[in-house]
């Protein structure tokens, strides 16, 4: 290059220097050259400047995988951590659950009209008396106040329609009927509003179709029958942003168009919320009703056991000014298809001194579906997760699996955690065990039913609930202990109820702190 001067004892200087009696067509191949090694080193150091803001990203997403059976609570803890954790994001999104528990209530109320009327039909039909024995007379403002102690079937001789079992129906359950059939619509616009979505099949009131056994229609008792099964489940996909949707309903967010849909929106929850509010004393009616109840216990329908269960808090909810509270957001069931990825910045005023670094605040939770169908979708997000939250429900220690019915559903939650336990792609993970639901198996070993019966190895040990938690806690234990790839891994195992939100704030908070002793530890930082 003319007007470069280049030092003959200087080694880089010589390696640059163009060769003595270069043409300038050589030299302009040489340039073409130099040019493009240099776009390649450029490109390389661009993607390994990527590569490295990628690794810190990987870093500071704390990846968590929500890992369990159908129903064993992995989305109501993932409501409990958003409570805990991040209690401003929470206020946020809390108004949008109040559709969910609307159609939660409203579900519960059709699916007993769906059985009533069934039982009904089977029954020779007669003329009924006139008066409700579940109200007192219409009051001077024309509201019929609903009085339990007043909710007995008639016994004064008058006609009723009954079957050989002795169930008696009276006109009441008709009337009831009757008046609660906008219901039915209100369930459609519910569903409609919270994600477009429809369920799986059309089953028959509570006899879903055999076709159904899937996912959707949860576990069945040892002695069930089609009769008793559930029916397919309404469900949202995991791409539909349908809190986002309703959130903007409730708070008037977006755009004309937007402002436009959301108006549509608010007029359907507001006509859907005026509707369960005029059916608040017929609702309630219909579940106090002894008759009511002996139908669901022949049916071994426990609607109290199941999950969005709302019908003890009918007066509360079936208002026109009703404001979901925490513990309701935490107690609503919505059925989510697809794997549901939640980022959770953990505010400050909720983490501890431990987790103040950038580096553990930020949480990639992955809930993932539990059906058979959907557990082949569980490996791909095993690489380079950092910790394993797996639920066990306890409380179905006496069901079997929809999906398999020669298969207890506590024994599938012993191999689903042993499966885990032993795969050497989660060998350096670390693994939190929830035995959930302990509320329920209390209800349920409180009503009689006995351990023994369903669990020949807990021996003659008493039939408590307490007793078999313990229990349990070991024999994971044990599994943990014996199948882990690794000696002396920790062991993290807590006997919760995710519904008890005190309760379950805690045991995450210790879980978190210990999570993060964990990686410190192996940081070397502690």
């Amino acid at each position: 290059m003319q007007g470069v001067r280049y030092d003959p004892d200087d080694p880089l200087a010589a390696a640059l220097a163009p060769p003595p009696g270069e043409s300038a067509e050589e030299r302009a191949a040489r340039v073409r050259r130099e040019e493009e090694a240099k776009r390649v080193n450029d490109e390389i150091d661009e993607r390994l400047r990527e590569e490295r803001a990628a690794w810190k990203r990987r870093r500071s997403d704390f990846k968590l995988l929500l890992l369990g059976q159908s129903e064993s609570g992995k989305s109501t803890t993932l409501k409990n951590f958003q409570l805990a954790f991040a209690p401003k994001a929470w206020q946020a999104e809390r108004a949008s659950w109040r559709a969910v528990i609307q159609l939660n209530l409203v579900r519960s109320i059709n699916s007993i009209l769906d059985v009533l009327s069934q039982e009904m039909a089977s029954s020779p039909s007669t003329t009924s008396p006139t008066t409700s024995p579940f109200m007192r007379p219409t009051t001077s403002q024309g509201t019929n106040r609903f009085d339990p102690s007043t909710s007995t079937s008639p016994t004064d001789g008058s006609s009723t329609s009954s079957d050989p079992d002795g169930l008696q129906f009276t006109n009441t359950h008709a009337l009831l009927k009757l008046r609660l059939v906008p219901l039915r619509r209100v369930e459609a616009d519910l569903k409609q509003l919270i994600g477009a979505a429809t369920d799986e099949v059309a089953p028959d009131a509570f006899g879903a179709p055999a076709q159904a056994a899937d996912d959707a229609n949860g576990a069945v008792l040892y002695d069930g029958s089609p009769a008793r099964r559930r029916p397919a489940e309404f469900y949202v996909r995991s791409n539909q942003s349908w809190r986002e949707a309703l959130r903007s309903t409730y708070q008037g967010l977006g755009g004309a168009a937007s402002e436009r849909a959301a108006a549509a929106h608010e007029s359907k929850l507001e006509d859907a919320t005026e509707i369960i509010a005029s059916c608040a004393v017929d609702m309630a009616a219909l579940w106090a009703d002894p008759v009511v109840r002996e139908v669901l216990r022949r049916r071994r329908m426990r609607l109290e056991l199941a999950p969005g269960f709302f019908l003890d808090d009918i007066e509360r909810i079936a208002t026109r000014g009703y404001e979901p509270s925490d513990q309701d957001v935490v107690r609503a069931r919505l059925r989510t298809l697809g794997v549901q990825e939640h980022k959770l910045v953990m505010e400050r005023s909720g983490v501890s001194a431990l987790a103040t670094n950038d580096v553990s605040r930020d949480w990639m939770i992955y809930d993932v579906g539990g059906s058979r169908t959907s557990r082949a979708a569980w490996f791909p997000y095993f690489d380079d997760a950092s910790a394993i939250l797996f639920l066990a429900p306890i409380s179905c220690f006496d069901e079997l699996l929809q999906e398999d019915r020669r298969v207890n559903r506590l024994e599938d939650s012993f191999l689903l955690w042993k499966a885990i336990v032993q795969s050497k792609l989660l060998a350096n993970c670390i693994l939190v065990l929830f035995l959930n639901k302990f509320d329920l198996l209390d209800k349920k070993i409180q009503g009689g039913v006995p351990i023994r019966k369903y669990l020949p190895s807990f021996g003659d040990r008493d039939n408590n609930a307490k007793v078999l938690a313990h229990y349990l806690h070991q024999k994971f234990r044990d599994q943990h202990r014996e199948y882990s790839p690794q000696p002396r891994r920790p062991f993290y195992g807590y006997v919760t109820t995710a519904i008890d939100t005190k309760e379950t704030t805690a045991t995450l908070a210790a879980v978190r702190d210990g999570i993060l002793r964990h990686n410190l530890r192996k940081a070397d930082f502690v």
